[in-house]
């Protein structure tokens, strides 16, 4: 009984993180800003603060814009013990250079929102 009350969290927060990491590997600072909470710290290679979702939004659109995803591959992926937030670590191919990527999403109104967003030189 309980494992099916538990099933439609992880069935969403699946589909949250297959469609951010569809998201990233577009290239797509609109659909991944869907998933950005109020406020989110983004940190751009040595550039790090944090903003609120419209300005969030136009940071990773601009960091996109100079360097154009071809692929992202997650490494790794887990979850708090109560499953109230998760991370998930990937590999972004992009203008020819590759970058690290950190995501860490919390549960804020029912859903899993990006608090934090790292794109970092590998």
């Amino acid at each position: 009984m309980f494992l099916i009350l538990f099933l439609p969290l992880l069935t969403v927060q699946e589909a949250n993180l297959a469609n951010i990491t569809k998201a990233i590997s577009d290239g797509d600072a609109d659909a991944l800003g869907q998933y950005f909470d109020q406020s989110v710290e983004v940190a751009v290679l040595e550039q790090e603060d944090v903003y609120n979702k419209a300005q969030a939004i136009n940071v990773v659109r601009k960091f996109f814009a100079q360097n154009k995803p071809s692929s992202f591959s997650q490494v790794h992926k887990g979850a708090s013990p109560n499953n109230d937030s998760q991370y998930c670590i990937g590999n972004l191919v992009a203008g020819g250079k590759t970058f690290r990527v950190y995501i860490y999403m919390k549960v804020n109104g029912g859903q899993f929102l990006i608090q934090e967003l790292r794109f970092d030189k590998e």
